[in-house]
This record gives structure tokens, C-alpha cells and sequence, in this order.
């Protein structure tokens, strides 16, 4: 019994994982990519990318969160055997996405050269980074869809397709860089903004994938004839904002933490994005067991099993504690040969070594709170998660690093030892919130 539990979650989360690995092997060969530009423009290229890239996730976080509630929606229905009605709240996902981020994206477009000056003090940044950022809010709208798109497929536990997706979307990625960023193939040279506009091409492209394989695999569930009604939107909203404002306020903090060490140094700026492209990539996996424990909790739930949808959630617990834990090794045995992989730059590489190794020894109970949060979004239980995320982020970290860095001068370690110490306590607290079990009774 316990074997055919595991073998579920691996079942259901090696697409997720795959397509999610994919993701952050992406961001990570745009670094590499960029850390082959001159040695005029390398470091300040992989800071203004990073700056503006969290910059982007602030700006689409509003409806980032619509994933989340998709998902929720999608896995309950399916637990309730309501297959036809599935694919509402993917139809409403995407209308929420284009009209709402559409005339945002175009305002922040235009504002893009006016705000980024503030976000660094060194002018060579912002003038990499503010065309990139542009490129990359062409498609923002077009990401809510496709998340919309990422959060069905997963509640319906047909994670493959979004893997499939993604690979597609990052090899053509792969492809438009080498084009863009060096003037290979008889493109033009843009380097920075070549990455930019190549991410925004692939992101495109995905959506017009998604359309296609939704139209082949999911006319079962409704998709393009369900019409979503008003309580489903009012459902997915009243999901959704929660999710969407723990994005906010998470991709705010990000942005609000690479402020914090642009302050510090540019050379810290560059080593803050290499580490945070390592951190993802082992990240990742925890995350895609966590969104499989969401699907899983949601179907149980609306089986109205809850006993089950409990279990679900140590399972995954576990597994990811246990796989994260693996991955973290790396990071703690050889941080110097990491970072090369990026940049050879001795002053980066060796500020960047006892961060990561900070960070790789607490790897497993990240993989816990990975697991347990998207266990309790996957009841539906985005407002404790929101209130949790936020509370310490910005009630604790942020304050915590501005005071270690700016203000006291003690760099980037103490910076990144507040960080590693504020992401136990959100694990603990997720810990607890699950235990609790409050999420058992709520109705979507």
C-alpha cells in the first residue's frame, strides 16, 4: 500500500519536475549565455538580467496566482467526477489573464525606462537591463494563460503536457539566444535584450502549443465548449488573489532583496543572481512534487476523503525532504565549481561560496515546506499560505537584511544567512498549518 503511494507521487510528479527542471536549466543557460558577453558588460549584464527579471515577476504576479487556483478547481471537480465542467476554470484563467494584464503590461512598458535607474545605482546596469525588462513584458499577459494552462493540466494530472510544453518553449529559447544575444544565423547582435526578446518569442510560442494539445487532449473536460459561469470565476478569484498576493508580495521581496544588495555591490548583485539560478534549479524538484500533493489533496478532498488528502500531504512531505536533501550536496561540496559554470570571476565565485553551502545543508526541510505548502494550496487554503509567506518576508527578512547589509556592512553572507534562516522558519510554519488541519473544511 505504502509502495503504491509513492509510486503514484513519483508517477505524477516526474512530469512536473521534468518541465519545471527544464524552466530553471533555461534561466540557467541564459546565464551562461550572458557570462560569455565581453568582459565590459558580463558582470553587469548578469545583474541588470537579474534585477530585471524579478522586476517581471512583480509585474506578472497578479496573475501568476491564477495557476494555483486552477489547479485546485480542476482537481476537486475531477475528484467529484464532474469531468465536463473541468476545463471552467482554465476558461476563466485565461480571460482573467488578457484583461487584466494586457493594459498593465502596456503601462509598464512605457514606464520601464523612467523606474529602473531606481532600482540600481550603477548606469551600466540600468541601460542593459531596461530594454530586456521590455522585451520580456511583451509577453506577460500571454504567461497568465499559459500558468492557467500549467495549473490545469496538473489537476487533471496530465503533467506531461505540460512538460512537453515547456521543453519546446526553452529549446526554442535556447535556439532565438544563440541568434540574438551573439549575431549568429544572420540576426542581429543584441546581446542583453536579445535574451529578452527571445524569452518573450518562446513564451508565444507555448501558448499557441497549449491551444493545440488542449484541443487534442482535454475535449473531455470541456475545453473550448465549457462555459465558465459566474460562480466559477468568483470561485477562481476567490482563490486566486491570495495566491496572486503572496506572488506580489514574494516576487516584491525578490525584487526588494537584489535592491538591498545592489547597494552592497554590483559583483554581489552578479553573485546573488548565479545563486539564485542554483537555488531554483534545486528547488525545482520540491516544487513539482508539491504541485503533484496539490492535485493529489484536491482529488482526495473532493472525495471527501480527508484522512487520505492528510496522508497525501506527509507522503509528499517526505519524498521531497528526502530528494531535496540529495540535491543540496552539491551546493555544500563543491559551491566553487557551481558558480564557474556561470562565471570564472574569482571575486564572484568567492562570494557566492559560503552562501550556497549555507543554503545546500538546509536543502531537505526546504523540501518539506515546498510539499506542504502546495498541500495546503491544493485545499485551498491560499489566504494562510498568503498571510504566512508574507508575514515573514516582510515583516522579518527584509528588514533583517537591510540592516546586515546597507547598514552594517557585513555583506553578503550575513544577507544570505538571514535568508536561509527566514526560508526554515516558513517551512516550519507550513509544517504547522498542515498539522493543524483547518484546510479539512474548506468548501470551493
Amino acid at each position: 500500500m505504502l509502495a503504491a503511494r509513492y509510486s503514484r507521487i513519483i508517477s505524477v510528479s516526474l512530469p512536473i519536475i521534468g518541465g519545471m527542471l527544464s524552466q530553471n536549466v533555461l534561466n540557467m543557460v541564459d546565464s551562461a549565455m550572458l557570462g560569455r558577453l565581453p568582459a565590459d558588460v558580463r558582470v553587469a549584464g548578469l545583474a541588470a538580467v537579474g534585477l530585471a527579471g524579478f522586476a517581471n515577476f512583480l509585474a506578472a504576479s497578479l496573475i501568476l496566482g491564477l495557476s494555483a487556483g486552477v489547479q485546485a478547481i480542476a482537481a476537486r471537480r475531477v475528484g467529484e467526477g464532474r469531468l465536463a465542467d473541468t476545463a471552467e476554470p482554465l476558461h476563466a484563467g485565461i480571460v482573467v489573464s488578457i484583461c487584466f494584464g494586457a493594459p498593465v503590461a502596456v503601462a509598464l512598458y512605457a514606464l520601464t525606462p523612467s523606474i529602473f535607474p531606481f532600482l540600481h545605482p550603477d548606469p551600466l546596469v540600468s541601460e542593459l537591463g531596461s530594454p530586456y525588462l521590455q522585451a520580456r513584458l511583451i509577453a506577460m499577459p500571454i504567461m497568465g494563460v499559459n500558468f492557467s494552462f500549467r495549473g490545469f493540466w496538473n489537476g487533471v494530472q496530465k503533467s506531461w503536457v505540460y512538460m512537453a510544453t515547456l521543453l519546446t518553449m526553452h529549446a526554442s529559447n535556447i535556439f532565438l539566444n544563440y541568434c540574438l544575444i551573439y549575431g549568429n544565423l544572420g540576426a542581429p547582435a543584441l546581446g542583453v535584450a536579445g535574451a529578452g526578446i527571445a524569452t518573450a518569442v518562446s513564451v508565444y510560442l507555448g501558448t499557441g502549443l497549449y491551444i493545440f494539445l488542449g484541443w487534442k487532449e482535454a475535449q473531455q473536460y470541456g475545453f473550448l465548449h465549457a462555459r465558465p459561469s459566474l460562480q466559477t470565476f468568483r470561485s477562481l478569484l476567490r482563490l486566486a488573489l491570495p495566491g496572486s498576493m503572496q506572488q506580489l508580495f514574494f516576487s516584491g521581496g525578490l525584487l526588494a532583496l537584489f535592491w538591498i544588495i545592489g547597494r552592497v555591490g554590483t559583483a554581489e548583485s552578479a553573485a546573488a543572481k548565479i545563486m539564485t539560478d542554483l537555488l531554483l534549479l534545486a528547488y525545482l524538484p520540491g516544487m513539482g512534487l508539491g504541485m503533484a500533493g496539490a492535485s493529489l489533496v484536491g482529488e482526495a478532498l473532493g472525495k471527501k476523503d480527508h484522512d487520505d488528502a492528510a496522508r497525501w500531504g506527509w507522503d509528499v512531505a517526505r519524498t521531497g525532504g528526502a530528494l531535496l536533501g540529495l540535491i543540496g550536496l552539491p551546493l555544500v561540496l563543491a559551491p566553487d565549481w557551481c558558480v564557474s559554470l556561470f562565471l570564472n570571476d574569482p571575486a564572484v565565485v568567492e562570494l557566492a561560496r559560503w552562501p550556497l553551502r549555507m543554503a545546500g545543508v538546509c536543502m531537505f526541510i526546504e523540501g518539506v515546506g515546498f510539499a506542504l505548502m502546495n498541500s495546503l494550496l491544493g485545499a485551498g487554503d491560499s489566504r494562510r499560505v498568503m498571510m504566512i509567506s508574507i508575514g515573514l518576508q516582510w515583516g522579518l527578512f527584509l528588514p533583517l537584511a537591510y540592516a546586515l547589509g546597507p547598514s552594517m556592512k557585513l555583506g553578503l553572507l550575513a544577507i544570505w544567512a538571514a535568508n536561509v534562516f527566514y526560508r526554515m522558519l516558513l517551512a516550519g510554519a507550513f509544517y504547522l498549518s498542515w498539522r493543524g488541519g483547518r484546510w479539512k473544511h474548506i468548501r470551493l
